[in-house]
Parts: C-alpha cells; sequence; structure tokens
C-alpha cells in the first residue's frame, strides 16, 4: 500500500491515498474489488443497486439478522450490468436468469425476489450485536427493524449514506486489539479504503467535513458507522471472529448520530456533493 509520504508533509489536507475500491451490487453479497469507478449522487456507479426480498414478510435480506441471512455473506456479486451471482460451489447464474429466485431461495432455506425497485419504506432487521455475541449466530435473539438509505437518495439499497469509507490506520488498531493481530477490511464493508497513517478512529473527527478524492469526487463526511454483528461472520473464506466487533466496542463507543446511544463504530459514511471518477492511488484531502 502507498503512503503520504513528503506530498503528505507538504499538504496539511492530505491524509493519505485511495487503497482501495470495493463495490458490492447485491445488498449483503460479498462484492468485488475495482481499480476505477464513477461515484455519483447515489454511490458507486452499481453498488447496492439489486437487493432480496423476503416474499412473506417484504423486508430486504441483510446479514444484519445473522439467523436468518447469514448465509448470504456465501455468495458473491459482481458486475454493474448485467450482475452475476457466484454460489459457494463456483457455479455461477446472472440476475436476469429465469431461475436466478429458485436457485437462491434453495441456498437460503428462504423465499426471496431479487429486485432493483425498493419497496416503500423499505425495512430490514437487525439483530443486537451484544446478544449475537452472547448467543451465536444460530441463536435467534432480539432483532429491531430499520429503514434504508435515511441519508442517501431514493433508489438505491445502501443502509444510510450512499458512500461508506474506512482508513487502514483504523483497521490496524482494530486488528491489534485482536487475537490474531490483524483484521480484514472485507468485514466492515467498506466503498472505500484510505490509505493513512495515525493511531486509527481518525473517521470520527471527520464528520461535517469534506473529503476531496483524486480530481473529481467531493465527498462530505456525516457520521461514524455504527457496528452490527456483519464483522464478526464468515465472509466467504474469510472465518468467523467475534473480536471484529469486540475490538471496536472497546476501543471507539461513540455517539454516531444525535438521539442514538454510544455504539461501537468503524469507519464512517459520507454524501456526494460532487460527482466524478476515482482510481486506486488518487490523494485524499480533507477540505
Amino acid at each position: 500500500m502507498s503512503r503520504p509520504g513528503a506530498a503528505g508533509r507538504d499538504d496539511p489536507g492530505m491524509i493519505g491515498r485511495l487503497a482501495g475500491i470495493r463495490r458490492y451490487p447485491v445488498k449483503s453479497l460479498l462484492g468485488e474489488e475495482l481499480t476505477t469507478v464513477a461515484v455519483g449522487v447515489g454511490g458507486l456507479a452499481g453498488d447496492r443497486r439489486l437487493a432480496l426480498l423476503h416474499r412473506t414478510t417484504g423486508r430486504v435480506a441483510s446479514a444484519k439478522n445473522p439467523y436468518r441471512w447469514r448465509r448470504l455473506l456465501t455468495l458473491r456479486a459482481t458486475g454493474a450490468g448485467p450482475v452475476t451471482v457466484t454460489l459457494p460451489d463456483g457455479r455461477s447464474v446472472a440476475a436476469d436468469d429465469d431461475r436466478v429466485e429458485t436457485i437462491l431461495s434453495e441456498l437460503l432455506g428462504e423465499p426471496v425476489t431479487l429486485t432493483g425497485t425498493p419497496p416503500v419504506d423499505a425495512v430490514l432487521e437487525r439483530s443486537r450485536p451484544e446478544e449475537v455475541l452472547a448467543a451465536g449466530v444460530a441463536v435467534p435473539v432480539t432483532v429491531d427493524e430499520g429503514r434504508l438509505g435515511a441519508a442517501a437518495p431514493a433508489g438505491g439499497f445502501v443502509d444510510f449514506a450512499p458512500v461508506h469509507l474506512v482508513t487502514t490506520a483504523t483497521l490496524r488498531r482494530v486488528g491489534a486489539a485482536t487475537p490474531s493481530g490483524v483484521v480484514d477490511p472485507a468485514r466492515y464493508r467498506p466503498n472505500l479504503l484510505l490509505d493513512s497513517v495515525g493511531d486509527g478512529f481518525e473517521e470520527n473527527d471527520w464528520v461535517g467535513r469534506e473529503l476531496r478524492i483524486g480530481a473529481e469526487l467531493v465527498l462530505r463526511v456525516v457520521a461514524p458507522t455504527p457496528r452490527c454483528a456483519v464483522p464478526t461472520l464468515a465472509h466467504g473464506s474469510l472465518p468467523r471472529d467475534p473480536d471484529a466487533l469486540r475490538a471496536p466496542a472497546r476501543l471507539n463507543r461513540v455517539v454516531p448520530l444525535p438521539g442514538l446511544s454510544a455504539q461501537p463504530c468503524v469507519g464512517a459514511y459520507a454524501q456526494v456533493l460532487r460527482p466524478g471518477r476515482i482510481h486506486t492511488g488518487d490523494a485524499a484531502r480533507l477540505a
């Protein structure tokens, strides 16, 4: 990974460089790494534009309720059109294939519909993470309902705001507090991974500020990202790791938004002030 280096010292606004770009074409499925992407007011092109809906409840399927939906993280979605879903056995099926809903319903053990149209007042289930840590993922726990995209334009399936970012300094800080000594960024599902120096959790201090990436893109950081049980789950070949939540719960329990209680946070949410194309290696600067 690149480091800010001398340019960072000469430019006090420079915080680092864009080390990774990740897109998740289907909400709560594993995604793909990119080297360049266009970012509009709704987020990265093709990011979380599709989701699975439970046919009985009408709720959006999300691994935030791991008892019901943790198997979503055994599937990988790639592409912006058409989207392809790769199954655990290596087979793949296109999102526009007539068989896709039957195949995914059988794999997940739940009747699902794949859609690109968010329901009015779209709702997902969020298990209380402390109860998941105590009981495990195979036990039903208390579930709260949450609405999608409160700080995003209509039309997508983002949790809150269009862009989610994390710094490498924060990941190093979290990793150092776990028995393994490292934590994979895939557990926190960022769109943008910013290579930075520092002690970690600097994203908390960026709220309300503008973040410029490359020559065009301008973001406004709006809130630290509260963490649910998802980082603790198995992600493809990554095994389950409860310490991915326990560590930030010890190190960075903050109030993400007015009116909420303090929660373990890793990374930050951002809105798009000026769209643009970004590339890995682009400089990131705080205005």
